[in-house]
């Protein structure tokens, strides 16, 4: 069997957990088997290029809670290995917006560098920006600007990268991604397991919420993830 082969690491702004062994807190690290890629926090294995099944979902699932808009706005929050990204692409018409925020501006050259086999080359659609932030910046500055905002920059509802991730999933975090959809619009949030605390939070902030289970790798099964359909009232 091949070996795993670090590429590269990368710090994350604002990080404070502690992340394990393998790695200090607060660092991203990339490795490769073959065509394989895993992102790496720690011991933490965050995300594979095998396993795209609940990231693609996570496009999927939203695109068919807004329906047909007309020039849909949607707004990614983490760029990971580009799958909600490329399965957003694939449901969306050709005059959608597709803006992804990234923390981490490596995580962005990956994708250009040594991951451009994963992407296909997503990044140059005309319909994709790129912003280089927080998304809770976005979200913050935005009123009624999105049909749909799609997180999957932490390990859910519990951040596990960084501490401050956890203000995206608090009331206010919430009401602010209230604010930033437009009506009928939807919040759907990716996490690795469930937490009925956070479907009643998002329900208190003004969304109509079901948390839906699906599979790490899609049909073919894998880990049970679980994404949050938020829809704004």
């Amino acid at each position: 069997m091949l070996p795993w082969i670090e590429i590269d690491r990368a710090d994350i702004p604002g990080a404070t957990h502690d992340a394990g062994g393998g790695g200090s807190a607060g660092e991203l690290r990339l490795k490769s088997r073959g065509q394989e890629f895993s992102i790496m926090l720690g011991n933490n294995e965050l995300m594979n290029s095998r396993l795209s099944g609940s990231e693609e979902a996570l496009a999927s699932l939203a695109r068919d809670r807004i329906g047909d808009r007309p020039r849909p706005a949607f707004l990614i929050g983490g760029l990971g290995m580009g799958f909600t990204l490329r399965a957003a692409l694939g449901v969306l018409p050709d005059d959608a917006a597709v803006t992804v925020a990234e923390l981490v501006p490596a995580v962005v050259r990956w994708a250009r560098g040594p991951m451009a086999s994963v992407f296909k080359g997503c990044l140059d659609d005309p319909r994709v920006a790129i912003h280089e932030g927080d998304v809770g910046g976005c979200i913050a500055s935005a009123h009624a600007a999105y049909d749909a905002i799609l997180l999957d920059v932490d390990n859910g509802p519990d951040g596990l990268t960084r501490a401050s991730n956890d203000r995206l999933y608090d009331h206010q975090g919430l009401r602010a991604a209230h604010a930033a959809l437009r009506p009928g619009g939807v919040l759907a949030v990716w996490s690795s397991g469930p937490d009925p605390r956070f479907t009643r939070r998002l329900k208190d902030s003004g969304f109509d919420a079901e948390a839906v289970s699906t599979r790490a790798n899609g049909k073919r099964g894998g880990a049970r993830h679980v994404i949050w359909l938020a829809v704004k009232r």
